[in-house]
């Protein structure tokens, strides 16, 4: 299997007037959170709210800047969002996917929206 990468959209929406920013994300359902690289966190002016310890794949630990808010858009999908700071590349985790309702799609290596809702994004709130 190889690496799923998607197209979307991020905004802040504290400043509508800034241009949103069309991005090339790796989706990825191992991880967690929407991580940017702090050149775009910069571009967006995103407030840093907080600081966060993630641990890597290799088991080291890393304090990074949570920042927010963030608008992601991707198809006819809408979803705010905090954003780790790390990297050299925008990755997508599960938690914005979830609440987004897309799923990746192996076969073609793909992000969509999710089939059995095409047309509003659906979730369970018990």
């Amino acid at each position: 299997m190889g690496l799923t990468m998607a197209t979307m959209t991020l905004s802040n929406p504290r400043y509508p007037q800034l241009n949103p920013i069309k991005i090339e994300a790796l989706a990825d359902t191992g991880a967690l959170h929407l991580c940017i690289p702090e050149s775009i966190s910069i571009q967006l002016k995103l407030e840093k709210v907080d600081q966060k310890t993630v641990t890597l794949a290799d088991g080291r630990q890393l304090n990074v800047p949570y920042v927010g808010p963030l608008q992601v858009n991707f198809d006819n999908r809408i979803g705010f969002t905090g954003a780790l700071v790390m990297g050299d590349m925008p990755l997508m985790g599960a938690i914005p996917m979830e609440d987004m309702d897309l799923i990746v799609i192996p076969k073609t290596q793909t992000l969509a929206v999710n089939p059995l809702s095409p047309n509003i994004a659906t979730s369970v709130a018990r």
